[in-house]
């Protein structure tokens, strides 16, 4: 399988740490694409240009990362992060929701904060960080229940959370969050989230 990605994406670490949960990393090729630079390399399989894309083994095209988590899960680890029904099914989707809309806005801040000063918006900023803080609020006040076995919400929540002090330097060690500050260290013991940590 091929896995079009970028280093340091964490919609991509998603994929990478199932791939790992599941004794996949060795089967996945990865293919670095700048999709700002190279986006001929990534258009003709996904039409938005966005990573992650997943090549099977058979050919076809699958992205983005739920549908590819879920892909792997379902076909490689027998639903063991993600049930393939019931309540908990749907419990597990709707944090996995919120750890992506998590994520999405981060970044909306990151892009605004990257354009010149005279064209940045703060009102859009304050927008997008204040749903930040609430997906973080929420998951702090929740991560004491979550599960002592690693589940697909988990996955993207420690994405999200290994990611946001890389780019919001503002939240660097999460001072407002240290119950989901020391989930995340502890889930970084894990191999499949040691072995994806991102670095700039």
């Amino acid at each position: 399988m091929e896995l079009k990605f970028s280093g340091l994406s964490p919609y991509v670490r998603k994929v990478n740490i199932v791939a790992h949960e599941h004794g996949l990393a060795d089967r996945l090729r990865l293919t670095s694409v700048n999709t700002h630079s190279e986006p001929e390399k990534i258009a003709p399989h996904n039409p938005l240009g966005k990573i992650p894309v997943l090549i099977t083994d058979a050919g076809e095209t699958i992205y983005d990362s739920p549908v590819i988590c879920e892909y792997l899960d379902a076909e490689f680890g027998n639903h063991r992060l993600l049930p393939a029904s019931g309540p908990r099914r749907w419990q597990i989707m709707t944090l996995v929701a919120l750890a992506d809309g998590l994520l999405d806005a981060a970044l909306l801040v990151r892009h605004e904060r990257a354009r010149p000063v005279v064209e940045q918006s703060s009102e859009w900023t304050d927008l997008q960080l204040g749903k930040v803080h609430r997906a973080l609020g929420y998951f702090e006040r929740e991560v004491d229940t979550f599960s002592s076995d690693l589940d697909m919400a988990q996955v993207a929540v420690g994405a999200a959370v290994g990611y946001i002090p890389l780019r919001l330097l503002d939240l660097e060690g999460l001072p407002k969050w240290p119950k989901l500050k020391a989930w995340y260290d502890k889930q970084s013991l894990r191999h499949s989230f040691r072995n994806t940590m991102p670095v700039l």
